[in-house]
């Protein structure tokens, strides 16, 4: 389904065969009303795409930046986009982050602003260097240390071994890169909220340089408005 397509009342036909396939889809997304309005247009792509896929989101200032130099990022986004990003998790089988979003935030990853499925949560630990973390002693959480967990490659071949199809990949701006460099993801959510940090705040996305500027990356593009802040919604298979 293309990316600017508008999502018809219709196609409940084949939003309701995917919610016969897995019954926690639809109300996951709160969709399982057919007034769902901005939720059908804003996730119904998603879900037309089947149940595979890595999607990607972060949420980011005017300037680029996820957090202060710190590392504080409570927080960057609204409240509204930490809904989206709830019902983001709803949506997946398991959610990635790497070591520097657990060291700093020790986030909980699941699913408390919108009713659905907690997601597995997936830990990636190159170093082996993360220890008394709450995400940690989650008995549903997978820990990925050492060499599995330092190619994206790998740790998606790895989830998908295990049963884990959609992925959501989280943070920080350091393992989202990484996943979009290796054109592991399909769809990147990228929240840019009306705030700027300063020249020493952590950065987003950060990508290879790339000449001329006409070779650049511009996936075609939706945006959707999440309170004061606007989700750019990439289709980085376009």
């Amino acid at each position: 389904m293309s990316i600017d397509a508008p999502v018809r009342l219709g196609d409940w036909d084949t939003l309701l065969r995917l919610a016969r396939e897995d019954d926690q889809v639809l109300v996951g997304a709160g969709l399982q009303e057919r007034s769902g309005g901005d939720l059908v247009d804003r996730y119904a792509p998603l879900l037309l795409a089947g149940r595979t896929g890595v999607v990607a989101q972060l949420g980011q200032s005017l300037d680029g930046c996820i957090a202060t130099a710190s590392g504080d990022s409570h927080f960057v986004t609204g409240e509204a986009d930490r809904e989206h990003l709830h019902r983001l998790r709803a949506l997946v089988d398991a959610v990635v982050v790497g070591p520097g979003t657990v060291r700093t935030d020790d986030p909980q990853l699941t699913v408390r602003a919108v009713e659905g499925p907690n997601p597995v949560r997936v830990v990636l630990d190159p170093r082996g260097t993360l220890l008394d973390r709450g995400v940690l002693r989650d008995p549903v959480t997978v820990h990925l240390v050492g060499e599995q967990a330092r190619s994206p490659r790998t740790v998606l071949k790895t989830l998908r071994e295990r049963g884990l199809r959609r992925i959501l990949v989280e943070g920080g701006g350091a393992t989202v890169s990484d996943w979009v460099a290796a054109g592991l993801v399909d769809r990147l959510y990228l929240t840019v909220a009306p705030l700027v940090v300063g020249r020493g705040g952590r950065r987003g996305i950060s990508l290879p340089d790339v000449e001329p500027l006409t070779d650049c990356l511009r996936p075609p593009a939706r945006r959707h408005l999440l309170g004061d802040d606007v989700c750019f919604e990439l289709d980085l298979r376009a």
